[in-house]
């Protein structure tokens, strides 16, 4: 049986390269080893090789739709090694088919205000309040010093991605997420293997802690006093297009918020829609599809400053 190529032709995928992705190979194919799908990542980069879904030129392996790099993900040793052998590409691991669930701690950003916790000392509290030490399983350390803890998933379940529920700078990778793999390397350093045993299986109650009904309400469409017409038009469209951004998956949910926050611009540029509830709604919108909450606060703001300079006057009725 003929397999397709891991990596759809991209005109920015680097030439073809010997020695340097020997190393990487080797990374690769012990992740395989263990049964973990891989697929390659830009070299230096933690980004997917090959075009992406809004580059798909729909043909070859893409003419039945845009294969994603979960998709792709392979354990196949020939596949493995023709790619690595192309370009030292960094090594990504698609956490559902691998059957993992990957506790991702970060780090501090720039923006958090001092005292602020960061990933560790978060999932710590975490533990302790749940009466539990902190698990022993596999685990990695990123270069920027945050740390991957590995699991794996319980049996029949489809873990997602999260981004926050478990707390700040804690998020989860599942199914329709990746996680970078040891010996990958970045400008900012390596991905290296702090516990090296196999990963533990998911305690019980982290999975019930991912998988509770929040124990607050979920937010209501925000209601303004003494609505108009211009009003009731911006909560419809706050709650559906919040909706969209929710429901998109990994792959699309970038584009998707921006497009949605310029939709709902134009109500902040009329007035009609207070901005700081419209960032507040697509910011936790954006978390809940997945996205960290930087780069959505990054795309939010880019959006809305967009709609509110290119605003059309508000359309006058018949």
């Amino acid at each position: 049986m003929t397999h397709p190529p891991l990596i759809p032709g991209d005109p920015q995928d680097p030439p073809l390269i010997d020695l340097p992705g020997l190393n990487l190979l080797a990374h690769a194919l012990a992740a395989a080893e263990r049964g973990w799908h891989v697929f390659p990542l830009r070299p230096c980069d933690k980004r997917p090789a090959g075009h992406s879904q809004s580059r798909c030129p729909g043909t070859g392996r893409c003419t039945e739709g845009h294969r994603t790099p979960e998709q792709r993900a392979t354990t196949d040793a020939d596949l493995i090694a023709a790619a690595w052998t192309h370009a030292p590409y960094n090594v990504g691991i698609a956490t559902g088919p691998s059957g993992l669930l990957v506790v991702d701690l970060d780090t501090l950003k720039p923006e958090d205000k001092e005292g602020t916790p960061d990933g560790v000392a978060t999932f710590e509290a975490l533990c302790e309040r749940a009466g539990q030490a902190v698990p022993l399983t596999h685990r990695t350390r990123t270069p920027s010093g945050g740390m991957h803890l590995y699991f794996t998933q319980p049996d029949g379940a489809r873990l997602g991605n999260t981004a926050g529920r478990l707390g700040a700078h804690v998020d989860t990778r599942g199914w329709g997420g990746y996680v970078v793999a040891p010996g990958s390397v970045t400008p900012a350093g390596i991905y290296e293997v702090l516990d090296s045993r196999p990963p533990a299986p998911l305690p019980g109650w982290l999975h019930t802690a991912l998988t509770a009904p929040p124990e607050t309400a979920a937010p209501r469409p925000v209601r303004l006093v003494a609505l108009g017409h211009g009003q009731r038009a911006a909560e419809v469209a706050l709650e559906r297009e919040t909706a969209a951004v929710r429901a998109t998956q990994e792959g699309g949910r970038n584009a998707q918020l921006l497009s949605s926050v310029r939709k709902v611009g134009r109500f902040v540029a009329w007035g009609d829609l207070p901005r700081h509830v419209a960032e507040e709604a697509f910011q936790g919108a954006g978390e809940a599809a997945g996205l960290p909450s930087a780069e959505c606060r990054t795309t939010i703001r880019s959006a809305l400053d967009w709609s509110i300079r290119t605003a059309r006057p508000r359309p006058t009725a018949a």
